[in-house]
């Protein structure tokens, strides 16, 4: 379960690249009741989500070349630049080389050997965000790999993660947890990327919600779109996977909810 007593390798910070932000302000204070405070123009537009005054989420505009908007989870790591080596070192390439973010902390921004991108947060004055696994907050981080084991085992080189293999009807799923956590520290899973669908290899964040098929129609009525309808998981709620107003993916569940 995601806390905010952040240790290595959990997500500690997330944040979505849009073309347009006020755009994606707009959809995401409608749908998910948060509040847009920008950084500054020190910030180059960067700036924060906030429900109930704490910190859930931020966002920036893109910045590199052809990027798509998406959202990008950051992992806690006690150094980025020994990071960023054994990310090299595993077969991943880094984006963007460790810097310091005023005295925030410090980050980095890489992609990992499937083509997913992901990033991570060194604390500073921030630790990370301030709410998560509440109604409206990041609850679950899913790579969507078109190679799981290989993944897998990248990132266990680089943050030392556990796995556990979980059977469903129908097939596997593997839930990540921080290294000698146990299922207390699970914080997301590894799924197949599913053949056929639009989107590439990629970090899918989760929102938890009160209720899921509302959130869906909501999402949609906001200029979003659906790119699977809620369904039922049984013993883990409802959920569904939809696109904000710029094409960025994402998640919501409703853990333990109506027909789980």
């Amino acid at each position: 379960m995601l806390t905010t007593d952040y240790v290595p390798g959990a997500p500690n910070w997330l944040d979505l690249g849009a073309s347009d932000i006020e755009a994606a302000a707009a959809f995401y204070g409608s749908l998910m009741g948060w509040h847009f405070e920008s950084a500054g123009p020190e910030a180059g537009g960067y700036g924060f989500f906030s429900l109930d005054r704490r910190t859930v989420a931020a966002v920036g505009p893109l910045t590199e070349e052809g990027a798509r908007p998406a959202w990008t989870p950051y992992f806690h790591t006690p150094a980025a630049e020994a990071t960023a080596k054994t990310v090299e070192q595993a077969g991943g390439k880094v984006r963007l080389a460790p810097f310091d973010v005023f005295d925030e902390g410090r980050m980095a921004q890489f992609t990992d050997p499937g083509g997913a991108r992901f990033a991570v947060w060194q604390p500073g004055r921030t630790t990370g965000l301030e709410a998560v696994s509440d109604p409206g907050t990041l609850c679950w981080t899913e790579l969507h790999s078109p190679e799981p084991p290989r993944d897998l085992a990248f990132y266990r080189k680089v943050f030392g993660w556990d796995a556990e293999e979980v059977s469903f009807p129908g097939g596997t799923y593997t839930v990540l947890m921080t290294s000698g956590a146990g299922r207390e520290g699970s914080f997301g899973g590894v799924a197949q990327l599913q053949e056929g669908r639009s989107t590439p290899p990629q970090w899918l964040p989760y929102f938890e919600v009160t209720d899921c098929d509302a959130v869906v129609v909501k999402g949609q009525d906001l200029g979003g779109s659906v790119l699977m309808p809620a369904m039922s998981a049984e013993g883990i709620g409802r959920m569904a996977w939809l696109t904000d107003v710029g094409g960025a993916p994402f998640g919501v569940i409703a853990s333990g909810g109506p027909g789980a």
